[in-house]
């Protein structure tokens, strides 16, 4: 694949992974593949702002020399140092011995750590500019979103922003643009990486993007470091996260997510999801593991509210379930109302330690658990639907 032309002096010359299936410990699942995206900046200087996947190193390297020398290269920007954006910085700066790497201050320590040191390092901070002769580029730090060295690099002349690991998504295309490719798939992998990555971090990027806003930087192109790039109302993916951040966009969904071991515990979420349907909210049903964690925890981003469930086992909740439960503590989806479910042999315990975990997740657990020994009666299951529709009325 070639470069491609951003704007005038600007061209996107990453990576495209196809393959990759998972993220991050394989706590993310990523049906649709991924992008390493940089971006070279060409002006009198030349600026490659992030790198690829040190995998993927020879493909940004054909690209970059479809449209320069490399050795014409003057600043390798490093936005984030998580590998999958910094694994390739040290062969530029092989390659390119000459080149100066800019970073924030924090990035520096964490760039030794992980590679051989002797660089030319500059380190900025917030407002600090970068004169590439006719094109200027400036940065802001914007730590915690995700590390606590990333920043954000803006070329002022062209109003274009990127901003790294913000506003992102794992979706591999031969399209480069967001107003090109499919808006379901885009905008579901959109939710999908801010519930699996941003979500515990809502409050800094709430503060972020209003620092952003009082700023009044005009803002024409996104550019981030995976997946397509926003130049048709880039803004939209700002407002998204700003309303992520705040927990305002929320749909009429409740999700409902368990594993079951002789079908007792699959029995009662229909029963729940026939209660909330009769109270006119959507179940989501979700039965683990046919369905990922990460694609739950994209779920939930919208939803008013979710049930989790399972079978006792050993005074535990089931193995598979253990995943959801964590999510739940770490990712924090405060204020999200909850409830747990199970059924029980000689004795109980894992609705309760559900519970427990989405306590500490900062979320709004609203009932005592809904539990039933052995096998539900037809009774017990008109309990179950009852028990939704009061879910249900308490989350509306």
């Amino acid at each position: 694949m070639d470069p491609v032309k951003i704007v005038e002096g600007v061209y996107w010359v990453g990576a495209l992974d196809f393959n990759v299936r998972n993220f991050h410990g394989y706590s993310y699942s990523t049906h649709h593949g991924t992008t390493y995206n940089a971006y070279l900046v060409v002006g009198e200087k030349v600026a490659l702002v992030d790198a690829v996947n040190g995998s993927f190193s020879e493909e940004m390297f054909e690209r970059i020399s479809k449209v320069i020398d490399l050795s014409k290269i003057d600043y390798m920007i490093s936005n984030h140092a998580e590998m999958d954006h910094s694994s390739t910085v040290p062969e530029v700066l092989k390659r390119v011995p000459n080149a100066k790497l800019v970073c924030t201050e924090k990035a520096v320590d964490v760039l030794k750590k992980h590679y051989p040191d002797g660089w030319d390092i500059q380190t900025v901070k917030t407002g600090d500019e970068l004169d590439l002769g006719g094109k200027t580029l400036r940065f802001y730090e914007a730590p915690m979103l995700h590390w606590p060295e990333s920043m954000f690099t803006y070329y002022i002349e062209e109003e274009l922003l990127m901003p790294n690991d913000a506003f992102g998504q794992h979706y591999a295309t031969e399209k480069r643009f967001a107003d090109e490719v499919d808006q379901n798939v885009l905008w579901r992998e959109a939710e999908k990486y801010y519930a699996n990555i941003l979500w515990p971090l809502s409050r800094m990027v709430q503060r972020k993007i209003e620092e952003v806003v009082e700023l009044g930087l005009p803002i024409k192109i996104i550019a981030p470091s995976h997946g397509l790039i926003f130049r048709k109302d880039p803004l939209q993916i700002v407002t998204r996260y700003l309303e992520w951040a705040k927990g305002e966009r929320i749909s009429d969904k409740v999700v409902i997510t368990w594993d079951t071991m002789w079908e007792s515990t699959t029995k009662i979420a229909r029963a729940l999801a026939e209660g909330i349907n009769d109270e006119g909210l959507t179940p989501l049903l979700r039965l683990i593991p046919h369905n990922d964690r990460s694609d739950i925890m994209a779920d939930l981003l919208e939803a008013k509210g979710i049930l989790v469930g399972s079978p006792t086992l050993h005074n535990e909740f089931l193995p598979t379930v253990a995943p959801i439960v964590s999510d739940l503590e770490t990712l924090k989806p405060v204020g999200k109302k909850a409830a747990a479910f199970g059924s029980i042999g000689w004795r109980g315990g894992a609705a309760e330690k559900i519970q427990e975990y989405m306590k500490r997740g900062k979320m709004d657990v609203i009932m005592e658990p809904f539990t039933v020994a052995w096998v539900p009666t037809k009774e017990e299951l008109e309990k179950a639907r009852e028990y939704g529709r009061e879910f249900a009325r308490k989350v509306k």
